[in-house]
């Protein structure tokens, strides 16, 4: 028997509904809502492109919130996109809006992208679906299953130094597009107006439609500062108390004005501060370290069956820190947890667990 996974059974179920509307117009043909069988019960998509977004809120227990987190913590599964992770939705909008623009199209253009591995999954799968050649550059220190999901989706892959970090990635893919000339077309994660544009028209509406306005707090690591800044471009105007905390790893806490280094939360922290990031928006910047994040990433797996990344843990973390604060008493927080589990299981995230089952034997 063959079983559907979290994320399909959430989106069967909703687009069963009423509520699978979208805010996806900007987008076109990509973001056009599922057909549906004359008795309506389901939903069908013409392309794995239009299940991206619309994705569920989960408040989380006192199992992992404490006794002194005083304060609702909701959790946006942006792992429940198809490719599981919140940079689908900018994969899909820097190449639709590119195309729309009649920069590229496809056999005609190689795109290449820096990626720390989640947008670079994102723009794998959205260019297998419309048929572009595309190469990615990324740190050697990135998870195999980042380098086996690149591969899988088709996209060549070319590593960097890991002690060069994002920016050797991003040194690499434009050599790499300046070599290509006229056929290569760097998305530019980083400084790409589409990328904040898309969470401006999408993941902002649906968390404020979500929670029916009521939000006093957005929590949200920093990697390329899209999903941050088009969430609080679309949320603070129509709530102008609502506080923004931008996350950054202790290890290279650039943000608050120290120096960048390596650290372990892949997909925050490259070291720069991104063109995409406006920190006019930004309320607070909290730094959590690496372990903590791992922490609690690992207790959101046994104590929510929640699965998810490093980054996810470090959102977690920091939203029950703020959640303790007094002045949080009884206010609503939401933090993003970016990507699913899966994709760390050779990292530190669960190494012990990789040890112990690579260690049993067969009774």
């Amino acid at each position: 028997m063959k079983f559907l996974s979290a994320a399909t059974l959430f989106l069967v179920g909703l687009a069963a509904s009423d509520a699978f509307v979208t805010n996806r117009a900007s987008l076109g043909r990509s973001f056009v809502k599922p057909s549906s069988t004359a008795a309506g019960a389901i939903k069908i998509a013409d392309s794995i492109l239009e299940l991206i977004g619309d994705t569920p809120l989960v408040r989380l227990s006192p199992k992992i919130l404490g006794d002194d987190c005083k304060a609702e913590v909701l959790c946006k599964l942006e792992s429940s996109n198809p490719a599981n992770s919140v940079k689908d939705r900018i994969a899909l909008s820097m190449i639709t809006e590119a195309e729309a623009r009649g920069d590229i199209s496809p056999g005609k253009t190689i795109l290449v992208e820096p990626t720390s591995g989640n947008t670079g999954i994102g723009l794998a799968m959205v260019a297998a679906s419309k048929g572009y050649k595309l190469i990615l550059t990324m740190p050697e220190s990135m998870s195999m299953e980042r380098r086996a999901l690149l591969r899988a989706f088709g996209a060549d892959l070319v590593l960097t130094p890991a002690a060069k970090g994002m920016g050797g990635a991003i040194g690499k893919a434009e050599v790499l597009a300046t070599e290509l000339g006229s056929e290569g077309y760097m998305l530019q994660q980083f400084n790409n107006p589409d990328n904040p544009k898309v969470h401006r028209e999408t993941t902002g509406p649906e968390i404020w439609n979500a929670c029916d306005g009521k939000l006093d707090i957005f929590i949200g690591g920093v990697g390329t500062g899209g999903t941050i800044t088009g969430c609080a471009q679309y949320l603070k105007p129509l709530n102008p108390a609502m506080q923004f905390i931008a996350l950054e790893p202790v290890e290279s806490a650039v943000l608050s004005g120290g120096k960048p280094g390596p650290h372990k939360i892949q997909g925050i922290g490259a070291g720069f501060i991104p063109g995409n990031m406006d920190t006019s928006l930004i309320d607070e910047v909290m730094q959590i370290s690496g372990e903590d994040a791992m922490a609690t990433a690992r207790d959101l797996a046994t104590k929510e069956g929640i699965f998810c990344g490093i980054s996810s843990g470090c959102a977690v973390k920091a939203a029950i820190e703020v959640g303790k604060r007094p002045e949080n008493a009884g206010k609503r927080i939401l933090c993003i947890i970016p990507s699913f589990g899966e994709r760390y299981l050779s990292t530190a995230l669960f190494q012990p667990i990789l040890e112990e089952v690579a260690a049993m034997k067969a009774e």
